[in-house]
């Protein structure tokens, strides 16, 4: 091209420089692709909440005979946050707790304050509790709700305000652009209606609507980190967490714990290597990670001439780090990259049991009596029955299961993207003198009001899930003389509140009972998260299938109306930020069963529900702020322990703390899939150390000659930790592990370990571990 002459070097320079333009568009427009497809940033956090596992009443049945003393599988906190790159940002906490805590929130909001400034507020904060009723009590701030666990449990507090900043700062920290994509889907076998008799006294207008007398659909978020892929799944689905029974001792999730852990497993084990296939292994539980070492041997005599060469020895001191470095799920996580978080969280299970085959008497085997639910006309003897009917860890495992393989299905094929704002609305109100304006049949309007709190003579009768005692039976609206003079001892309700409540004969009158302090709640908060097309209804409670179709409905009309009928998804989030009990229709209410003798400010609740959540549906839509509202108290200083501390712990002359005291017979060989292994070590009380993010109990499998690598521990459903006494005032005490062998479990040479902390007389704290002799699995 010797035409270009002396000018070539101008031209390249010229062409250069269009070129570069060019690219530099391109590189402009692909940002900006990734950017429309990237609109929000996310982050995922978890973090461990198990609490004390001893000593300590459970909370939701209000057994005072259900004391923790042992774990089934840890309880957890889990956190996504979602911002806008340049603007609004909300954080979503669910636990593996019965229910929220006013006072928990209170706390967790004080330190995310000190930590962020106001990034993170009670207002674009929700903290939601799944629901368990196998969880340590105590955390509540109201007299009511302590009562069974002798007072404020400060263990069990402390751990949960720590393990929520934790799961927040986890989120937090995590935080990068991504992705969220919205899925639902029916499981139709998980929950059935409780108290359906209530139900039915709802219009049949209305009842009609409906398929089914309880919600069966599940709601699913889809989590895809720009640089990870998918790092989570949130899910809202209604059912109770009463598969574990009002006898069960061991901490456990119940089954919404369990498909959260069941999860997170399926992710870690099969997301990384697949396009998320959705299987299960064929007994319902992701396949344990402890299948990367399958060192296989052949000769069944050469596995128990290895096991032979590890008897068990003599416990000896450990660091409290052991307990947390041997962890299955810490040790396998790669550091850069952050772990799946997958949460069920809770929705309007307010009459939704998951206990699918019924309830029946436990004298007779016949169905209970439909109306009340009693057998011969006593509660305590009508039972529900979960599909693995007696056992109540199958049924926890299938309830567990069957919302799993859902949600699994709900996370492959989801495909609908959210988009748009990340906004909230938050206010406190005064439920106990709220006055309510109802439109009349026919036109006009009239102001109701709601009521302070009250209990009726149903709440205890208990349900189906877990009766009450004595002589009180559900759909009571009339009480009786007895029980009214004990009543009157604490507080004699009256006329206006009588006239407020009816037709609930009022039992306690929790909302004008002050001594030490508030029996129960009367400020509560409401809260709106909008994210994109998706709307979350933070409610304090526990709305009935009516209720919470009601509730949605009102909100939706409302979005709606002013999005000219853009697509929305509203869920329920049931237990959020603090708890105050049931809330039924206004039907439900008038039958007086549990749920209706449990809705605490009387027959209009529900409607103030919604005429305040209108309120900051509209606010929403319109981008006007709301008011405030009344601050609850924090009581934290007035509250009353009885809850004895430990005093010290000790073992027979000669034995040493994780010294075996039962260990696995000699030459052992026990079959996968059918046999259980039971160690029982010499202990101490677990309430010296929760063992927070570690493990108490553990499963190693031999890799090589001489390497214990960890296969399951007790986060596991397949291992459980067992702690017992003697006696209430034994300083001695025993952990027995149960491991039933899973039948995905790899053949080999096995061992199980304890670890564990002693407190001395002087109060010093020190760990110990021991260990079982090793057996074969094969």
């Amino acid at each position: 091209m010797e035409f270009l002459g002396l000018g070539d070097n101008k031209v390249r320079r010229t062409y250069g420089a269009l070129w570069f333009k060019i690219a530099i568009l391109l590189v402009l427009c692909s940002v900006k692709g990734a950017l429309s497809d990237s609109n929000y940033l996310i982050g995922l956090g978890s973090y461990d909440i198990t609490g004390p596992a001893a000593d300590v009443n459970m909370m939701g049945y209000a057994n005072m005979e259900q004391i923790a003393s042992g774990v089934h599988f840890r309880l957890r906190a889990r956190t996504f946050i979602v911002a806008e790159p340049q603007g609004n940002r909300v954080a979503f906490v669910n636990l593996d707790a019965c229910m929220a805590s006013q006072l928990v929130k209170l706390k967790v909001v004080e330190r995310l304050k000190a930590r962020y400034g106001d990034l993170y507020t009670e207002k674009n904060v929700a903290i939601s509790g799944i629901h368990t009723h196998a969880g340590p009590g105590g955390y509540l701030q109201y007299v009511v709700y302590i009562v069974t666990s002798l007072g404020f449990v400060r263990q069990s507090f402390d751990v949960l305000v720590d393990g929520i900043e934790k799961s927040i700062i986890q989120a937090h920290e995590n935080l990068g652009p991504g992705s969220i994509f919205v899925n639902k889907g029916e499981i139709l076998d998980a929950g059935v209606n409780r108290s359906p008799s209530a139900y039915l006294n709802n219009p049949a207008s209305e009842r009609n609507k409906y398929k089914y007398d309880v919600d069966k659909e599940m709601t699913l978020l889809k989590f895809v980190d720009d640089q990870w892929g998918p790092v989570g799944s949130f899910n809202w689905f209604a059912t109770h967490g009463t598969s574990m029974s009002r006898s069960n001792s061991l901490i456990s999730g119940d089954n919404k714990g369990a498909a959260a852990r069941f999860m997170e497993d399926w992710f870690e084990e099969t997301g990384s290597r697949s396009a998320y296939s959705g299987e299960v292994a064929a007994d319902g539980i992701p396949r344990r990670i402890s299948n990367l070492f399958n060192d296989r041997h052949d000769n069944h005599h050469e596995l128990l001439e290895l096991a032979a060469s590890f008897q068990s020895p003599p416990g000896k001191p450990a660091t409290r780090t052991l307990s947390v470095a041997r962890r299955v799920r810490g040790a396998l996580r790669q550091a850069d990259k952050p772990g799946f978080v997958s949460a069920f969280c809770q929705s309007n299970c307010g009459d939704v049991s998951p206990n699918v085959l019924g309830a029946f008497c436990t004298d007779t085997g016949l169905p209970c009596e439909f109306n009340h639910s009693t057998c011969g006309g006593k509660n305590e003897l009508c039972y529900g029955r979960g599909p693995g009917y007696p056992d109540e860890f199958e049924s926890t495992r299938i309830i567990g299961e069957r919302q799993l393989r859902k949600a699994v299905d709900l996370f492959n094929k989801a495909s609908e993207q959210l988009r748009g704002r990340v906004d909230y609305r938050h206010a406190y109100i005064d439920f106990s003198q709220l006055e309510v304006t109802l439109t009349k049949q026919g036109g006009g309007s009239e102001v109701v009001k709601t009521c302070p709190a009250a209990m009726g003579f149903g709440f205890a009768a208990g349900t189906t899930d877990g009766p009450g005692a004595f002589d009180f039976k559900q759909g009571d609206d009339q009480g009786n003389a007895f029980w009214r003079l004990v009543r009157n001892v604490l507080k004699t309700p009256g006329k206006e509140q009588v006239d407020c409540q009816n037709p609930k004969p009022i039992l306690l009158d929790t909302g004008e009972m002050k001594e030490p302090y508030d029996w129960a709640p009367s400020i509560l908060p409401i809260q709106i998260i909008r994210i994109g097309q998706l709307v979350i209804l933070s409610v304090p409670g526990e709305f009935t299938t009516m209720a919470g179709r009601r509730l949605r409905d009102a909100v939706k009309t409302v979005l709606t109306s002013r999005s000219n009928g853009a697509n929305v998804h509203v869920v329920i989030a049931g237990l959020t930020n603090t708890y105050s009990q049931y809330v039924t229709t206004f039907e439900e209410y008038q039958v007086q069963r549990y749920e209706g003798a449990s809705t605490l400010y009387g027959p209009h609740t529900l409607s103030a529900y919604i005429q305040e959540f209108k309120k900051l549906a509209t606010a929403l839509t319109s981008g006007k702020p709301v008011a405030p509202g009344p601050q609850p108290p924090d009581l934290l200083d007035k509250q009353i322990s009885l809850l004895t501390p430990v005093v010290m712990d000790a073992t027979p002359r000669g034995v040493s703390f994780g010294d075996c005291s039962s260990d696995v017979p000699q030459n052992s060989t026990f079959k996968k899939g059918l046999d259980m292994v039971t160690v029982t070590f010499w202990s101490a009380c677990p309430r010296n150390d929760l063992m927070t993010e570690g493990t108490f109990a553990l499963v190693e499998i031999l890799h090589g000659k001489d390497t214990w690598v960890p296969a399951y521990d007790d986060d596991d459903f397949c291992l459980r930790f067992k702690w017992s006494r003697p006696s209430k005032l034994s300083t001695r005490s025993q952990a027995t592990m149960e491991w039933r062998i899973p039948q995905s479990a790899t053949p080999g040479v096995y061992r199980i370990r304890h670890f564990g902390a002693s407190k001395s007389l002087v109060g010093s704290i020190r760990h110990f571990t021991g260990s079982s002799s090793a057996f074969v699995v094969a």
